[in-house]
């Protein structure tokens, strides 16, 4: 492995688990992570009998979104540098979102951020009751446009909407309700919930599942293609160059409300 920010394996019957590993800051991404989270991709997509995908969070906590601190250092690189660093993390999404074996997300904790975009771009999430969720880019002055289409898809445009305007936090149950999530279970059972959904997996035949996942997002639509993720690489990249994104960090930073906020 190129670094110990993600690992993965892969069993006997073709069941490959990747698990986010930064725990000391919630598995916020950075470009190590994003990195990681690349070359499991391209490890276990060579397995010639990978049957099923599932990605968790070591620690406390699914995934918190972007690493702020590291986006502050790169919003004070060059342009191209920006755009590099989007581009990464727009693959990575659109890599899970069209992985040909099924995907399935075990979220625990915080999923914040990017983290809501991994879990719409899975095929199955099953979070814990003690989960919790926003769509918190605006409230740094960034905007969550990587992972817009995917949560389109898995909440529509009405919820996202609200949720991606707002930042509200919402719970596993509100979660389950606007369909980010298929399932919740209680704190300590996503082992045993997420064994249920392998199983279930590993019954169907190999070949018609991933021809069945891959006709359901070309029926949808639902392909992000070279023109649409360029729009949105570039859009996502220049954001964090803009006056908002300076003064939205820096808030984050200091622990205050940022200038935008009345009074």
């Amino acid at each position: 492995m190129a670094n110990d920010t993600v690992l993965w394996e892969v069993d006997r019957r073709g069941v490959a688990t990747v698990t986010l590993n930064r725990p000391q800051v919630n598995n916020a991404y950075n470009g190590d992570l994003l990195q990681g989270l690349h070359d499991a991709m391209d490890s276990i997509g060579r397995e010639p009998h990978l049957r099923i995908v599932v990605l968790r969070g070591n620690g406390r906590h699914f995934q918190a979104g972007a690493d702020l601190s590291w986006i502050s250092g790169v919003a004070e690189r060059s342009p191209a540098e920006n755009e590099r660093a989007s581009r990464v993390a727009a693959e990575a999404i659109r890599r899970l979102d069209t992985c040909p074996v099924p995907t399935l997300a075990l979220i625990q904790g915080g999923c914040f951020g990017g983290g809501t975009g991994v879990a719409a771009a899975c095929d199955v999430v099953v979070a814990s009751e003690d989960a919790l969720f926003s769509i918190s880019e605006t409230r740094w002055g960034l905007m969550a446009g990587i992972i817009l289409p995917q949560l389109c898809q898995a909440i529509g445009l009405r919820q996202t909407r609200r949720y991606a305007l707002t930042g509200e936090r919402f719970g596993a149950e509100e979660a389950r309700q606007i369909g980010l999530v298929h399932e919740v279970c209680p704190t300590g059972g996503l082992a045993d919930a997420g064994a249920r959904i392998v199983e279930a997996v590993l019954m169907n035949a190999p070949r018609a599942t991933t021809a069945t996942k891959l006709r359901s997002l070309a029926s949808a639509q639902a392909f992000v293609d070279d023109g649409m993720l360029r729009d949105l690489v570039d859009e996502h990249a220049r954001t964090r160059q803009q006056d908002e994104a300076r003064e939205g960090l820096a808030s984050f930073r200091e622990k205050r409300k940022p200038a935008w906020y009345p009074g």
